[in-house]
């Protein structure tokens, strides 16, 4: 006979959601996040770059320049004035004196614009200017 009374008062077991192992596999997530993820810089703007089967990949290449197709300059994902290269070259130099720097330029992007935006960065004081290519697998 089940006794109501008995009932009432909260002697009956209550369902417990053991979190314990919630909280370790949202840790191991968290854990496994933060060692896959790479930090890579980016120019902040999307470019198709040219192939060539010379290119070599560049490990330090700390200061990135984009330029995109309509000639607009673009560092660290804003967008700056031709003129303005230079201070900001300037600028990334003093943080880094080592630092070199890439300018990614679209294939279709005007080479007038390629060279000034080179020439700002050597007036910068940068000794390590390059352009950034895509690798093909062939010749040709």
């Amino acid at each position: 006979m089940i006794s109501i009374r008995h009932t009432l008062r909260g002697s009956a077991k209550t369902a417990e959601v053991n979190m314990a192992p919630l909280i370790d596999l949202v840790f191991l997530l968290l854990i496994f996040f933060l060692v896959t993820t790479s930090f890579v810089k980016e120019t902040g703007v999307d470019v198709q770059r040219p192939q060539a089967s010379t290119a070599t990949l560049k490990e330090a290449g700390n200061i990135l320049v984009g330029v995109s197709s309509e000639g607009k300059v673009y560092l660290e994902s804003k967008e700056i004035d031709i003129r303005s290269v230079r201070a900001h070259i300037e600028r990334s130099l003093a943080e880094n004196p080592e630092g070199a720097v890439v300018i990614v330029a679209d294939k279709e992007s005007n080479t007038g614009v390629v060279i000034q935006v080179m020439d700002q960065c050597r007036l910068a004081g940068a000794q390590n200017v390059s352009i950034a290519a895509s690798r093909t697998d062939g010749e040709g």
